[in-house]
């Protein structure tokens, strides 16, 4: 393997990692992607995915096929590395840059003069001059931007992934991008690589304008949807309907509130408005406040189920949980608030079921405490107490599916 040149190293073969990497490879450059499970190492050797992403399956078995693609354990050299693994939050809600850092290691010992290293993951303004201190310490043989500037030996840039889950084949090409290398040298060498496979722009700005986008285009959304989730509840409290009120509301040519939900979940939005509070708490006030409302939403939904559990005839009503993805039609259980509903649900009551279509098996935190994933039919028929998680297309008819026995406790407007 080490025999092979590789125009582009993928670090992290996620739900980012490995769209990019197969596209990448779609395009005629020669792709070698970096995991450290073997599991996923083994099923793109193999041409396979574990990954539900539309059309993704087709384009790694192709690019496996053909050479342009192929995956490994161990680090290689390459042209450009572009680093795409997690970037959690600890239960402090401090940014965790291990998975970075150990990125950094990883792929220090292995580059030559004249590499680009992109970081992908999103992280706090700052972060891609960390990386590029961890790679120089572990690499005193090699200039980096921060010695030598533009004549650095290896350049670095920050280009944060935007894209849709589910439509990630498609968005990889056309978004535009916002490319922010830490020198002007390193940011045209990464226009110039994205150039492969994007359509839209590369927009060219510093490492840490590149950073701090990504965090506020989620930030952004986190507020709008906070203000809508704190609808809901005022509108529950005030005995109205929160659907049609802001079906009326955005009837008004400037105002366009989005739809409540059971919180907010994903590796981003739930995420990322912490790294801007993380780096000036005194300063993000609004955006913490938003943060606070969308973490809160989950307990007030299952606040509202046990009310319902108090209420109901039965000593001890069957409770159906519909979804537990992060967000509709994927399979994404990634901070999802609705996983963190079920979850809370069943250890409180002893008779839960879960109907999500894009799972086969339910994650350990939900089977561990004999919840039973079941299909909808089976759910109505048995439940009394049905709880609307997510806005699924499978249940676009459940409304006329319901009847007099169930009591329904929709927090996503399944019913409306």
């Amino acid at each position: 393997m080490t025999d092979t040149h590789y125009d582009l190293c993928m670090v992290g073969l996620g739900y980012i990692g490995l769209p990019t990497a197969a596209l990448f490879a779609d395009n005629g450059v020669k792709v070698i992607g970096l995991d450290v499970s073997s599991r996923v190492v083994d099923g793109v050797n193999a041409g396979r995915v574990d990954i539900v992403e539309p059309g993704l399956d087709q384009i790694v078995a192709r690019t496996v096929a053909s050479g342009q693609l192929s995956a490994t354990l161990k680090p290689v050299p390459a042209d450009t590395f572009l680093i795409a693994v997690p970037t959690p939050i600890s239960d402090d809600k401090q940014p965790d840059l291990s998975y970075i850092q150990a990125a950094a290691r990883a792929i220090a010992p292995v580059l030559r003069p004249g590499n680009l290293v992109v970081l992908e993951s999103t992280s706090p303004v700052g972060t891609t001059e960390k990386l590029a201190a961890w790679l120089a310490a572990a690499r005193p043989d090699l200039t980096f931007p921060a010695d030598a500037g533009e004549d650095a030996d290896v350049h670095l840039a920050y280009c944060p992934e935007r894209i849709l889950p589910g439509k990630a084949l498609i968005e990889l090409v056309d978004n535009d991008r916002i490319i922010g290398g830490m020198t002007t040298r390193a940011t045209e060498l990464a226009q110039a690589v994205y150039g492969h496979v994007v359509k839209g722009a590369c927009i060219a700005t510093n490492a840490q304008t590149a950073e701090m986008c990504k965090l506020v285009e989620n930030s952004s959304r986190d507020v709008a949807i906070a203000f809508a989730n704190e609808l809901s509840i005022l509108c529950d409290k005030l005995n109205i309907n929160v659907w049609d009120l802001i079906a009326l509301a955005n009837r008004h040519p400037r105002v366009n509130i989005l739809q409540p939900g059971a919180g907010v979940g994903g590796h981003c939005i739930a995420v990322d408005p912490w790294f801007i509070v993380s780096s000036a708490p005194e300063e993000a006030q609004l955006i913490k406040l938003a943060r606070e409302r969308n973490d809160g939403k989950p307990h007030w939904v299952i606040d509202k189920v046990g009310a319902a559990v108090t209420a109901h005839a039965n000593a001890a009503p069957r409770i159906a949980c519909l979804g537990v993805a992060f967000k509709p039609d994927i399979d994404d259980l990634r901070e999802s608030p609705a996983l963190e509903i079920a979850t809370a649900l069943a250890g409180l009551h002893t008779d839960v079921m879960v109907v999500e279509p894009h799972i086969t098996e339910l994650p350990e935190g939900l089977a561990g405490r004999g919840v039973i994933l079941t299909d909808l039919d089976g759910a109505l028929a048995q439940a009394d107490i049905v709880v609307c998680l997510v806005r699924h297309s499978a249940f676009n008819d459940l409304a006329g599916r319901l009847g007099a026995q169930h009591t329904v406790i929709d927090a996503v407007g399944l019913t409306n």
